[in-house]
This record gives C-alpha cells, structure tokens and sequence, in this order.
C-alpha cells in the first residue's frame, strides 16, 4: 500500500510539472513576472508645476509631466526637495541631486514605481563625470 501511494503521488507530480512550467511562461510573456527595482541617480528635476524627472547617467526618466504623464505610485517619498541641498531656477522650482529605488518603463523612458528616495549634496551630482550637467 506504501509503494501503491508513493507511486501515485510521483505521477501526479509529474503531470503537474508541465503545467506549472508552462503557466509561469505564459506569466513571463504576459508581463506579470516585473524585474527588481533599480538604485538610479542623478539630477531630481522640478522645474514647474506638475513636472518632475530624474536625469542619470543612462537617460532622462520622466515621472510626472503637466498635462500629460500620471504620477507614478511613491512619487510622495520625494517629499520637498526644496528642504534640502537644492538650486532654485523657477521661484519654488528647481533640481536637486538624489538616489531613488524605483521601477522603469524602458521603452517610454518612464518612473512607474518610486521605493525610496534619498537626497544628496548637489555636489555629489555635480562630480559625478557620468551624469549631464544640470544647467542645460
């Protein structure tokens, strides 16, 4: 009876495998399965009203576009970063220098999700060979 269950159990096992395999590729190709989040830094740009984007050694990423681009889910982890290192350009608005954990849509260079977001000494930005100068 032992040997009977045994049996049993390894063949179910065996007819399920295939199809949990191929459930998870149906999940990958439909997008379900997400990458890690990223560390990116560089320039935190806020230079008017309902437009803020993050330019890092690989890209300009946009977050938020007035009119335009839905403001991604953490975007409130930014917080004021007129509150800290920062250079005014617009009135209120301006840039800072900043690392965000956050997920991208590569193909619409886009911030879909912000983790977490820590500000730095726009000094460290403004050393930093591989990133653009913030005063385009």
């Amino acid at each position: 009876m032992f040997a009977n269950s045994h049996h049993r159990s390894g063949v179910f096992k065996a007819k399920r495998l295939p199809q949990a395999l191929l459930l998870g590729l149906a999940l990958l190709s439909a997008g379900v399965a997400e990458a890690a989040p990223e560390n990116r830094c560089g320039w935190v740009v806020n230079p008017t009203p309902g437009n803020w984007w993050l330019t890092d050694r690989d890209d300009t990423w946009i977050m938020t576009s007035q009119g335009g681009e839905q403001e991604p889910d953490g975007m409130d982890k930014i917080g004021d970063i007129s509150a800290g290192d920062y250079v005014a350009t617009n009135g209120y608005y301006g840039y800072a220098c900043g690392c965000m954990k956050v997920d991208v849509d590569k193909t619409g260079k886009r911030i879909a999700r912000i983790y977490s977001f820590r500000q730095l000494p726009i000094a460290k930005c403004r050393a930093d060979t591989s990133l653009p100068s913030a005063d385009q």
